[in-house]
């Protein structure tokens, strides 16, 4: 179906730059396609209220690393900086990573990361990696040095906090984002991206969800930065989406079968819990237990299998997450949502504001 689609325009001054205080009282945009007033203006921590006994909250897990790395390839006399995205691990010693300057950069070249001297050629010796592959929009393989929690370990050292180019091209990342771009349940390392859904959970807002007699369950998806990336193709069937590793353990897919059974729902928290949800659940709508990579990619017409219930941040106009949102809501419909969002002042991406949309009563045909 065309991208252009599901383009919309975006006032720079909706893009949240900082996160609200407390994070639950950010403001949060109720969606029922299938109510006779579709949109309700309200706080994500009146989310209980929306909530039924029995509901399962799925929350992703995953840990944000510090995958943005600075460093220099060497080639003679000639020096190079080089900006490193780590995005996804391949190996003890391997990650995917998007690289600029991209198209100089050669295979069998070597990156050296660590704190420069006087002399740019002179990089203490602190963290390696030399080019395995090259793949196409400045994505590359790279083979550290260091492997396992060394490699980890050397990570944290020397890498920054990936906040998405939309923040970081307004100002620079600072000390208050390393808690900032984390969720209250990260556990495990692996995210070059945060769940941006989950920032807004407090202790206070967990308790509140149990209170209403729902229950709160973990899975893993490590995002990677390729959810960043824009949808350059005229058509999404020539969208390629990059792979991320996630897991759902035999306890939650139990969890989350016992309360399908029972007449409960499954609300996911974040388009991240959702797609690995999806992945692992099968035509009969029973989910199971799995680890394993998915790139799986969610347009208009899919029949979804898992979530019931979505509580997401607004996203990037063309992107593949707001052709996701359209498939669960209806395209219209989010982009009336959208619509009635601008103009109602709410703040748009990571660090913005959220929508809690409820599924189309019916599968929605693919547009166009």
């Amino acid at each position: 179906m065309r991208v252009d689609l599901f383009d919309f325009e975006l006032p720079e001054d909706r893009i949240a730059l900082r996160p609200a205080e407390p994070r639950d009282s950010a403001r949060m945009l109720a969606v029922d396609p299938g109510a006779a007033s579709p949109f309700t203006d309200t706080f994500v921590r009146d989310l209980p209220s929306f909530l039924r006994p029995g509901d399962v909250v799925v929350v992703n897990d995953t840990r944000v690393i510090p995958a943005r790395l600075s460093g220099v390839r060497v080639r003679g006399d000639a020096v190079a900086r080089i900006d490193v995205t780590l995005h996804k691990r391949e190996a003890q010693d391997r990650w995917r990573a998007f690289v600029r300057p991209a198209k100089k950069l050669k295979v069998g070249e070597r990156i050296r990361f660590g704190e420069a001297s006087e002399s740019m050629a002179c990089f203490l010796a602190s963290l390696d990696a030399e080019v395995v592959e090259k793949g196409e929009e400045g994505e590359v393989l790279l083979a550290f040095s260091f492997a396992g929690p060394a490699l980890d370990e050397a990570i944290e050292r020397h890498g920054r906090m990936p906040l998405p180019p939309y923040i970081a091209s307004k100002r620079a990342e600072d000390a208050g984002d390393a808690s900032d771009y984390q969720t209250l349940f990260a556990r495990a390392p692996g995210a070059v991206a945060a769940p941006t859904a989950s920032l807004h959970f407090t202790p206070g807002l967990v308790a509140a969800i149990e209170a209403a007699g729902a229950s709160v369950a973990r899975v893993t998806l490590h995002v990677g930065a390729g959810t960043f990336l824009p949808v350059k193709a005229d058509d999404t069937s020539a969208h390629k989406m990059h792979a991320e590793h996630g897991i759902v353990t035999p306890e939650t897919a139990a969890a989350l079968n016992a309360a399908r059974r029972a007449g409960g729902r499954i609300v996911c928290v974040g388009t991240t819990s959702l797609r690995i949800l999806e992945s692992v659940t099968d035509e009969s709508g029973v989910v199971h237990a799995d680890a394993r990579d998915t790139s799986i990619f969610i347009t208009p017409g899919y029949r979804f299998r898992a979530a019931d219930v979505l509580l997401t941040n607004f996203h990037l106009p063309r992107s593949t997450l707001f052709m996701l949102v359209s498939a669960f809501s209806g395209r219209e419909t989010m982009l009336a949502a959208y619509a009635h969002a601008i103009g109602g002042g709410y703040r748009f991406y990571s660090y913005g504001d959220a929508c809690l949309l409820m599924r189309a009563p019916t599968p929605l045909e693919a547009a166009p």
